[in-house]
């Protein structure tokens, strides 16, 4: 299978992590994605109108408005509710993930997060992505 290309896909990372944002930052930007970083959930929400990501990735633990909270508010714009959400947690939680999923998120990702593992996730959503645009035309 050809590596899909990630060039030009816009993906955002929430997280209030310095380290996890310039990782995940650093391990994009070696994909070819253009990155957007936000601390925190309000901080996110600005950028996300503004910039329209592809794909979002959310901390569950942060401050003032936590990862559920963000998805949830993402989801229920009608703008952006079709974009992916991917929640990102230290616990691998089965209440987590069940949770995650009930405001909306597409997929769960551990931290500490590999390079592989969050260029596969962008890498599936952005396939989807591609096939949902080609049905669109």
């Amino acid at each position: 299978m050809g590596q899909t290309n990630l060039a030009d896909l816009k993906v955002m990372v929430i997280d209030d992590s310095n380290t996890i944002r310039r990782s995940a930052e650093i391990f994009l930007k070696q994909a070819g994605c253009e990155v957007l970083l936000a601390e925190d959930g309000f901080d996110a929400l600005s950028k996300i109108s503004q910039h329209h990501p592809d794909i979002i990735f959310v901390d569950i633990m942060m401050p003032r408005l936590d990862g559920y909270q963000t998805c949830s508010l993402i989801k229920r714009n009608s703008r952006f509710k079709s974009t992916p959400v991917i929640m990102l947690s230290s616990k691998d939680g089965i209440f987590d993930r069940a949770r995650g999923r009930m405001v909306g998120s597409d997929q769960y990702l551990t931290k500490p997060f590999t390079q592989e593992s969050l260029i596969d996730t962008v890498t599936a959503y952005a396939a989807n992505a591609a096939s949902n645009s080609q049905e669109a035309d």
